[in-house]
């Protein structure tokens, strides 16, 4: 099973704050041990919201929202994708990270990524096979 792990945003990270060295240092021991255990397959920090933009769909017209974006609490300022055996390991990896905070209160949220399974019928079997070498073609790269 594979999870996105979400490190939420905090005012901090939205005003750019940087990771001390200790914290540098935490997260990259913690990064480390998902790698030794075959559990990590990325995982970067995010600029703030100021340096990002949103696509905005309304029908079939798009328009460009350049951020910052107000509401912090629904921000990401970083993320990890996992693949473990179920929701509960991801929840006890996870318990071992490094306060992504430093010494403040913060969240991270653990989702499962959809699997080809889970679309049932609807992904017939040539839209598979489209996903597959789209897949291919991105691990080539």
């Amino acid at each position: 099973m594979k999870f996105m792990v979400i490190v939420k945003a905090t005012a901090a990270s939205e005003a750019g704050v940087m990771p001390t060295r200790q914290q540098l240092a935490d997260m990259g021991q913690f990064n480390e041990e998902l790698v030794k255990a075959g559990v990590l397959l990325a995982g970067e920090g995010l600029h703030p919201s100021s340096r990002g933009a949103r696509i905005v769909f309304d029908g079939d017209k798009r328009s460009v929202v350049d951020g910052p974006f107000a509401e912090t609490k629904e921000l990401i300022a970083g993320f990890w994708l996992i693949e473990v055996s179920s929701k509960q390991e991801a929840i006890e990896w996870m318990r071992r990270c490094p306060n992504p905070y430093g010494e403040g209160r913060g969240d991270i949220e653990i989702r499962q990524l959809f699997e080809a399974e889970d679309f049932g019928a609807e992904l017939t079997p040539e839209l598979r096979a489209q996903e597959e070498r789209r897949r291919q073609q991105v691990t080539a790269r």
